[in-house]
């Protein structure tokens, strides 16, 4: 048996908000130490190879903001960077830094217990290796448990099947082959639209049609991006004043104070712009108001029937059981027009529910459709899901499974009561679900690092949520998202019509923080100036 290994903090997730910890940590001195369940770094970037994975953040307002030397000596290829290239920038990142040489890989920890009499957590590995930590960090990202479907029969299947979480890194035939897509969320839109002209024949399984507006890509030139770092200072203040932390802010005039002309020009305008312009640039009053709502969202079905020849198909795509923005927006390029091509068949599970797999395809109710690949772009196990992956036992042996078992409950989504020294970076209830993630967590890695400063300074060794702090802040992600229109969505940030074994359909699962930003960030700045309000610190 190998030696327990002991480090002051461990973090856990090479990822987006893994590598910019253990950054601030190694400059800080600390010992420090990432482990990471996969083969190399990345996260999400590592994992999601599938045809079409790329930001739907401007690359430019995703990448890190830390270090003047990186935003001087990176160039952006693309306004919405594409997962090959993200994975190089991060490992750019690493390398440039020797942060490789603070990571371990292969190394997920599917056990933890805090020992209160040490005041330690014991971290055990699928490999078998042990650590203690003083602290321990997550950083293990929202959407990294994917969640494949439960069909009878997916293991007769004779050829190639995978969930788009875990494409093969090697290359994918599909030339000629006849291709089933499950799913049509924001990676499946992304899937569909990129190897529609690829593949001899496509069938899209819908469950239920998502709203989707155009990405408007396009590639950087050396000039741009000469422009681009002589405003990064400009960009990302704007990012800071955004509820959403993108370059787009809300339209200030006033939905009922403009005319429905308008209304519909500032529409055509954003409809034509890149990344969530239309979403967040829009007016806020959409998302409060169902009439205003019910507007919006008719312009944009009149959209994507300007964009699909077919009648019949082009009502099979727009959604009927939600308004715009009220679910997680997928940006798409050409994925409507993809629908007008011979090769591309929809079938809508509405009608036709899939009955089983079967080894030469999917058995519909209706017919069975003969495949040589099946996609599952099925979703995720979000916010909670990678948490819920690990036995986490704090206080008196409690475990954080079967506390968020019907919702999660955290202090400013960083700390959670019952937990002590265990602090997450991008956790349930932040803003990390409803805001341009990596401006998230770059507030959260420098605010858990100041927490973690705090306590070495002043030989604290036990830091603990309040329980009455975590049920006030509870309270106030609650209050946020009622607000909403939003409130009984289903999409996979709030889990209502959860698809995800152990959660409770029609339930709302309150898993991200819907106040903005702006509100977030003074709120955890000041309990920071005030001395960790909230946090019993020992």
């Amino acid at each position: 048996m190998t030696e327990t290994q002991s480090h002051e903090v461990v973090v856990l997730g090479a990822g987006v908000s893994g590598i910019y910890q253990i950054k601030r940590l190694v400059d800080l001195g600390i010992d420090a130490i990432v482990l990471e369940g996969d083969e190399d770094l990345g996260g999400t970037w590592y994992r999601n190879r599938y045809p079409g994975a790329r930001f739907d953040s401007e690359s430019y307002t995703y990448g890190y903001s830390f270090s003047k030397e990186v935003l001087d000596e990176w160039h952006w290829k693309e306004r919405f960077s594409s997962q090959p290239e993200n994975l190089r920038y991060l490992n750019f990142v690493v390398d440039k830094f020797d942060l490789r040489r603070h990571m371990r890989f292969d190394s997920f920890v599917d056990r933890m217990a805090w020992d209160e009499g040490e005041r330690l957590w014991h971290l055990g590995l699928a490999n078998g290796a042990t650590y203690t930590a003083r602290f321990v960090v997550s950083g293990i990202g929202v959407l990294s448990v994917p969640t494949p479907p439960r069909y009878p029969g997916m293991d007769d299947f004779a050829g190639d099947a995978f969930h788009t979480y875990w494409w093969p890194k090697q290359p994918v035939p599909l030339a000629g082959r006849r291709v089933g897509v499950i799913g049509t969320g924001a990676t499946g839109i992304q899937v569909i639209a990129e190897i529609a002209d690829k593949v001899g024949q496509l069938t899209v399984f819908q469950r239920r049609p998502n709203w989707s507006t155009p990405l408007n890509n396009s590639p950087i030139s050396e000039e741009e991006m000469d422009d681009i770092r002589s405003r990064y200072d400009e960009i990302f203040a704007q990012c800071a004043v955004s509820p959403n932390s993108f370059e787009h802010v809300p339209d200030p005039r006033g939905f009922w104070n403009v005319t429905p002309e308008q209304r519909r020009a500032l529409w055509s305008e954003l409809y034509a712009k890149p990344g969530f312009a239309l979403l967040a640039a829009n007016f806020p009053e959409i998302f409060l108001d169902e009439a205003a709502n019910r507007e919006v969202s008719a312009y944009i079905g009149e959209r994507i029937r300007q964009r699909v020849s077919d009648p019949e198909i082009a009502e099979k795509l727009i959604p009927q059981d939600h308004g715009f923005g009220m679910q997680r927006l997928p940006l798409e390029t050409r994925y409507f027009e993809a629908y007008n091509r011979d090769n591309v068949h929809l079938v809508d599970l509405s009608l036709t529910p899939i009955e089983r797999i079967t080894n030469r395809g999917i058995q519909t109710s209706a017919a069975h459709h003969d495949l040589d690949v099946i996609v599952y772009a099925t979703g995720f196990d979000a916010v909670t899901g990678a948490f819920d992956r690990m036995e986490i036992r704090g206080v008196e042996g409690q475990t954080l499974r079967d506390t968020w078992r019907d919702n999660a409950s955290t202090y400013l989504g960083l700390l959670a009561h019952g937990f002590p020294n265990f602090l997450m970076v991008a956790g349930p209830q932040s803003v990390s679900g409803s805001t341009n993630f990596p401006r998230a967590i770059e507030r959260g890695v420098d605010w858990v690092t100041g927490l973690i400063q705090h306590a070495l300074d002043h030989g604290l060794t036990r830091l603990e949520a309040e329980a009455e702090a975590e049920r006030e802040w509870v309270e106030e992600v609650v209050r946020a998202h009622e607000r909403l229109l939003a409130r009984r969505s289903q999409g996979w940030f709030t889990g209502y019509n959860s698809n995800v074994e152990g959660h409770q359909a029609g339930t709302v699962r309150y898993q991200a923080y819907f106040g903005g930003g702006p509100k977030y960030a003074a709120r955890i700045v000041q309990v920071a100036t005030d001395g960790y309000r909230g946090i019993d610190l020992r």
